[in-house]
């Protein structure tokens, strides 16, 4: 059988590492108040980014999520008739509106 060169640490190293990983989730929401907002914040904590539609008044909606996330390092930003809610290390380009 011949003698090949296998570094079995660098394999077990670099499986280690995407062991962690997850796929980027995105989730599509009303808020309408009929969600808890520790939903909103516990998916946001999870890293998923949120996309609400806003039914209702933002400001009395979002009241009960809106400043932890923010505090913890999330984003939110009001587009249209939706709220885009970004989990830490995660930005919303404004740029073009």
């Amino acid at each position: 059988m011949a003698d090949f060169n296998l570094d079995l640490r660098s394999v077990e190293e670099h499986i280690d590492d995407e062991e962690g990983e997850e796929d980027a989730k995105i989730t599509l929401g009303v808020l309408d108040g009929t969600t808890p907002p520790e939903e909103w914040i516990d998916a946001s904590e999870r890293g998923e980014v949120l996309v609400l539609a806003v039914d209702g008044d933002l400001n009395e909606l979002a009241s009960g999520f809106a400043r932890q996330i923010s505090e913890s390092g999330g984003e939110l930003v009001h587009f249209r008739d939706f709220l885009i809610v970004t989990p830490v290390d995660v930005t919303v380009d404004t740029d073009r509106l």
